[in-house]
C-alpha cells in the first residue's frame, strides 16, 4: 500500500520534530496535540489541523503517536473520540511511544479486531536524533505491517528493526532504557571520581573514548556534565517511567534486574529532589551530592 497521509498526534519533545520531518519528505500530515502552540507551528509549516485523535486518524493511510505514557497512548487509541472511534479508520496505527509491552499487546488486540494494522515502534536517540531524522526504530508487530510502514521510518530513523510480535518493540525499548541509565551512572560515577582525584574530566574523557570504555552515552552525556547542562533532549522523570516499566515487565517475566532497580533509585531520588525535567545526564547528580561536588568544577 501507499503511505500519503499521515495522522501525527501527539506533539511534544521528539514528536513535533518528527512531524516536521514527515512534512519536509512531502507527505501529506495531519496533526493532533494537547498543546495548541506546537499544533499552529506545524500548521504554519503545512499541516493540517484535527480537533480530536478521531478526526486526526479518520480517512488517513496512516496514523502515528507520539505520547508520554502507557495511559496516554490507551486513552488516545482506544478512548472516546480516539483513534479506533474514527468514523474512517486507518489502514495501520504506529505507535512509537515508549510504554508498556503489555498496553502495546492490547492496543494491537483491538485494533485487530477492527480491522486495523498495528505496530510499537519505540525510539532511541532523544532530541536531536528527531531533528536530525537519525531515530533507532525498535519495533513490534507483523512483518507486513512492518515493512508497509518502510517509508515513514526512512523519515524518521537510521535504523529500523522489526524485534518479534505486538509488544516486542517496547520490550528491546526497556533493555535500551536499562543499559543507557546503567551506562550513564557509570560515567557520571566515573568523572566524579576522577574530579575528587584532582584530574580535569575533558582529559579523562578524551583519554578513555577510543577505549573499551568508550560508547555513544560517553560522546553523547560526558560533556553535558562537564559543562553542567541539564537542558534536556530527554527528561529524566521520562527515564523514570521507562525504569519503572522495565521493573513492571521484569517482574512479570521473572526476570533479575539488580543494577537496573539500583540506579532506578537514584534517578527516583533526583526527581523527587526537583531534577524531573533536566536532561537524563543529570543521573550524574546523585554522585556529585554524594561527593559534595560537581564535575562541572573540576574542568576549571
Amino acid at each position: 500500500m501507499s503511505l500519503n497521509t499521515i495522522g501525527f498526534i501527539g506533539l511534544g519533545v521528539m514528536g513535533k520534530p518528527m512531524a516536521k520531518n514527515l512534512l519536509a519528505a512531502g507527505f501529506d500530515v495531519t496533526v493532533h496535540s494537547r498543546s495548541p502552540g506546537p499544533v499552529d507551528e506545524l500548521v504554519a509549516a503545512g499541516a493540517r489541523r484535527a480537533g480530536s485523535g478521531a478526526e486526526c486518524a479518520s480517512g488517513r493511510d496512516a496514523v502515528i503517536l507520539m505520547l508520554p505514557d502507557s495511559p496516554d497512548s490507551e486513552h488516545v487509541m482506544l478512548g472516546p473520540g480516539g483513534v479506533l472511534a474514527a468514523p474512517e479508520l486507518p489502514a495501520l496505527v504506529t505507535d512509537m511511544s515508549s510504554i508498556e509491552p503489555g498496553v502495546s499487546r492490547k492496543i494491537a488486540a483491538a485494533a485487530s479486531d477492527r480491522g486495523v494494522r498495528f505496530v510499537d515502534a519505540p525510539v532511541s536517540g532523544g532530541e536531536p536524533g528527531a531533528i536530525a531524522g537519525e531515530l533507532a526504530i525498535m519495533a513490534g508487530g507483523e512483518e507486513a505491517a512492518f515493512q508497509a510502514l518502510a517509508p515513514v521510518f526512512d523519515v524518521l530513523g537510521k535504523s529500523a528493526v522489526r524485534c518479534g510480535p505486538a509488544g516486542a518493540g517496547n520490550t528491546v525499548k526497556l533493555a535500551n532504557q536499562m543499559i543507557v541509565a546503567a551506562n550513564i551512572q557509570a560515567v557520571g560515577e566515573a568523572l566524579v571520581f576522577a574530579v575528587r582525584s584532582g584530574l580535569d574530566p575533558a582529559v579523562v574523557v578524551a583519554a578513555i573514548q577510543g577505549g573499551l570504555a568508550g560508547s555513544a552515552v560517553l560522546n553523547a552525556k560526558a560533556g553535558k556534565m562537564i559543562a553542567g547542562d541539564w537542558k534536556p533532549g530527554f527528561r529524566l522523570e521520562l527515564h523514570l517511567k521507562d525504569l519503572d516499566n522495565a521493573l513492571a515487565a521484569a517482574g512479570g517475566s521473572a526476570s533479575p534486574i539488580p543494577f537496573t532497580t539500583i540506579v532506578r533509585q537514584f534517578v527516583k531520588t533526583l526527581v523527587d529532589n526537583g531534577h524531573a525535567r533536566e536532561d537524563h545526564a543529570a543521573i550524574a547528580r546523585y554522585c556529585e551530592d554524594a561527593a559534595g561536588t560537581t564535575i562541572a568544577a573540576g574542568a576549571r
